[in-house]
């Protein structure tokens, strides 16, 4: 699925039509700093009927979100280093007890996702526009 996106309003939108495609309990968000990544991940867990206050995830690595469809697991991986770092936090154990897991940053873990079923968006921001790829 292909987004663009000129204006704040429209991320509810593109939450609506990604939300119910959502078939695996990973959605990896990529894309530069101030893309959107934590703002669409405001939206959605509102489309997902969450009461929570989400934040960026950027210091405390993992943050934990409570929706009617269970819990939501918000990873920020940007500071981490490597792979065994991943592990560390403890990402297995959380991908295994969530309703979904959004990680911004993943290309650290991205590798060890082979074989699980998982969703990915792209982020681009050009400016005046932002270009969303869904799959």
């Amino acid at each position: 699925m292909h987004f663009e996106i000129r204006k704040l309003e429209q991320w509810q939108d593109v939450a609506a039509e990604i939300l119910p495609q959502l078939k695996h309990n990973i959605l990896l968000l990529k894309g530069n700093l101030g893309a959107g990544k934590t703002t669409f991940t405001q939206i959605l867990m509102k489309n997902l009927g969450s009461e929570d206050e989400v934040n960026s995830p950027t210091y405390s690595i993992v943050n934990e979100y409570d929706s009617p469809k269970g819990k939501v697991f918000h990873f920020d991986l940007y500071r981490l280093k490597n792979i065994e770092e991943v592990y560390d936090i403890g990402i297995e154990e959380y991908l295994d007890n969530s309703f979904l897991c959004i990680i911004e940053w993943p290309e650290v873990y991205e590798e060890e996702l082979h074989g699980l079923g998982f969703h990915t968006m792209n982020i681009e921001n050009n400016g005046e526009t932002r270009e969303i790829e869904f799959e």
